[in-house]
């Protein structure tokens, strides 16, 4: 199975998961991109500090989220709700592969989550369809204005389903000193030990 790991700029969260998913399974065949990284760029000082102080070599360099990387991987794991809702507005043809790391480990919420996808779904449909029909009949900020509110009680259902799930993100240690990427790194781990005995 290939596992994309996607978080926000791709030198903290998922570059964690990567490397320990990596270490306690070498055969695993993961990567880590972001959705706003810039490519080549080194991991956090303080990730590569928190990962060495478990015995975990990091040997990764940013990338940003593509196509042909989704198109590439059997699995793509976020670090957020707000991720993996940018990934499916962003990349609606993939998103049967979406999952947060800690909604895929955890059996919780399957129904709303299936109810999400198909809202999701809806709204691209309806959304492509209203600038297909209109985008030559008015300026470019007219047409966003009036997409907004032909969406607004779709994206109002949107939200109103994600707030009753249980909060799957992981936390974001960017800022904080090593004891905090540290605590991230531990959450993480907790995670890819559950993935791991999942995909086995």
């Amino acid at each position: 199975m290939k596992i994309l790991f996607v978080c926000t700029g791709n030198t903290c969260r998922s570059p964690m998961a990567e490397a320990l998913l990596k270490h306690k399974m070498p055969e695993a065949e993961v990567q880590s991109a972001g959705i706003f990284a810039m490519k080549n760029q080194r991991p956090n000082d303080h990730v590569v500090e928190a990962l060495q102080q478990q015995g975990v070599t990091l040997d990764t360099i940013s990338q940003p989220v593509t196509g042909e990387l989704l198109h590439w991987a059997d699995l793509v794991l976020t670090m957020t709700t707000q991720h993996k809702q940018s990934l499916i507005m962003e990349y609606p043809d993939f998103q049967e592969k979406y999952y947060t790391l800690k909604e895929y480990v955890s059996n919780n919420d399957k129904k709303i989550w299936n109810q999400l996808k198909q809202q999701y779904a809806d709204y691209e449909e309806k959304r492509s369809q209203f600038i297909q029909r209109y985008q030559h009949k008015m300026d470019h900020y007219k047409l966003e204005q009036e997409l907004k509110e032909y969406l607004r009680h779709d994206w109002e259902k949107i939200q109103k389903l994600e707030s009753s799930l249980i909060n799957y993100d992981i936390s974001d240690p960017f800022g904080g000193d090593v004891d905090t990427y540290k605590q991230t790194l531990d959450e993480i781990q907790k995670h890819i030990d559950a993935l791991i005995l999942k995909i086995q």
